[in-house]
């Protein structure tokens, strides 16, 4: 779907609603308490794949980011790592024992930052790793990186170590944009950066950016996506800024009158869509680009893009391990999560083999809607005969009140729903969640609990 775009900003005031970003469906506030270490054996027993993708969380960070809403913990104290490593490895040892028969296609180091870690903490984390789990020949081994915290010598190490794709977390590259958000980093040493990783032979380079971060224009963020595709990555995340100071602390540093408009947030992510497009990207669901010949574009293009909690993948075959404060696993028609406060994971790691304390088991209702959200979300169109072939349902009448909730986002030319399916229309590109929340069976319950970030 790679036409040009053009919105109606009068649609911007009546539909930038809050919504979840699906991730997972149903998402992460409809866990339960009390999810046990034989309601993860009964999931790994039902599940029906071999393949696992392994998740690592590293919480550590050295500075505050004002607009980071991730779990994680500010410190300059290194050795703080070191304990972190110890438990870490005593709940791989245990979580290990279950997936015996699994092989780990996919690696996912996360954060925090995971580059807080010193090459030799690095190094500690890979061999344990390798120690108690079994890799493919081909898997792919990944890790975000910030660029301001990178030891001397880890992106070398970092090869040598097996990593094989790397992701830089850049989000802006104007002076004044990151002096707002206490991220202050250099345009020219992200660049050697990104060349050297190249050099050293990483198969997908890639960056994340933001829009709708203080003191950001429509013209500052242009010309920060002309540097980036000047680097060339192979894929683009480029997401936007959900402003939570009620959830999240940090963002009450950020001034309220500093942040751009809705309007102007819009215009960003217009500009964005067509620079992306007139390098040669392609659009990857609602936040993602990636090149043409890129495993994802590829993917999209045959019908088998995944989302899961990493984001958009192409290991829609494989069950997700997470391993670490907060990390959330999803196993067959079961997700769960560990504790997300350290002190907490600590104890839990302590009494018991395996750590999770909160999840869910997926009712039949739950899969069909899972597979829907995930449809729509990655390829923006869904075929009823499919989905009715696939469950044993009449779509219309399974999803009789979703489709009715529809009609005002057909009015404006969002979606068509016709007697075949449905299709999202360019305009409706950026409000695919919107879109997807008419699916959402839990949503009115959770919409009570908490807050979701705008949707622009």
């Amino acid at each position: 779907m790679q036409n040009s775009i053009e919105w109606d900003d009068s649609l911007i005031k009546k539909y930038n609603v809050s919504g979840p970003r699906y991730t997972s469906y149903p998402t992460a506030l409809s866990f339960q308490d009390g999810y046990s270490e034989e309601n993860v054996r009964a999931a790994i027993s039902h599940s029906t794949n071999k393949a696992l993708s392994l998740y690592i969380h590293i919480p550590f960070c050295h500075q505050l980011c004002y607009y980071c809403g991730c779990n994680k913990i500010v410190t300059r104290h290194q050795h703080k790592a070191d304990l972190y490593l110890d438990f870490l490895e005593q709940e791989m040892a245990s979580q290990a024992k279950l997936y015996q028969h699994y092989q780990v296609d996919q690696l996912h180091l996360g954060g925090g930052t995971p580059t807080f870690l010193t090459t030799e903490q690095m190094a500690r984390l890979v061999n344990s790793l390798n120690k108690h789990f079994t890799f493919t020949a081909d898997a792919q081994k990944g890790i975000e990186i910030d660029p301001r915290s990178l030891a001397n010598g880890m992106l070398p190490t970092l090869r040598g170590l097996g990593f094989n794709r790397v992701s830089f977390g850049i989000q802006d590259f104007n002076d004044d944009v990151q002096q707002a958000v206490n991220r202050e980093q250099c345009a020219d040493n992200v660049a050697n950066l990104v060349v050297e990783a190249r050099q050293l032979g990483f198969k997908s380079v890639n960056t994340d950016m933001i829009y709708g971060l203080p003191l950001q224009t429509p013209e500052s963020f242009t010309e920060t996506m002309d540097k980036l595709i000047a680097l060339s990555p192979d894929r683009v995340s480029v997401f936007n800024y959900a402003h939570l100071p009620d959830r999240f602390a940090a963002q009450r540093k950020i001034r309220e009158q500093d942040l751009p408009s809705a309007s102007q947030k819009l215009a960003m992510f217009k500009n964005t869509l067509a620079q992306m497009e007139q390098a040669g990207y392609v659009l990857i669901g609602m936040d993602h680009f990636a090149k043409k010949d890129d495993s994802l574009a590829i993917a999209q293009r045959k019908g088998e893009l995944h989302r899961n909690f990493q984001g958009y993948t192409t290991h829609g075959d494989c069950d997700l391990l997470g391993l670490g404060v907060s990390s959330i696993s999803q196993v067959g028609d079961s997700i769960f999560q560990n504790p997300k406060d350290l002190k907490e994971y600590y104890q839990a790691v302590s009494e018991r083999d395996i750590p999770v304390v909160k999840g869910l088991t997926l009712s039949e209702d739950d899969c069909i809607r899972a597979a829907v959200i995930r449809q729509l979300i990655c390829h923006f169109e869904l075929d009823f005969a499919d989905f009715e072939a696939r469950y044993q349902i009449n779509f219309q009448q399974y999803f009789k009140e979703a489709l009715t909730s529809l009609h005002g986002l057909a009015q404006d030319n969002m979606l068509s729903i016709t007697e075949n399916g449905i299709t999202v229309s360019p305009k409706g590109l950026l409000f695919i969640r919107i879109i997807c929340m008419a699916f959402d069976a839990h949503l009115q319950r959770q919409a009570k609990l908490t807050r979701f970030s705008q949707v622009i």
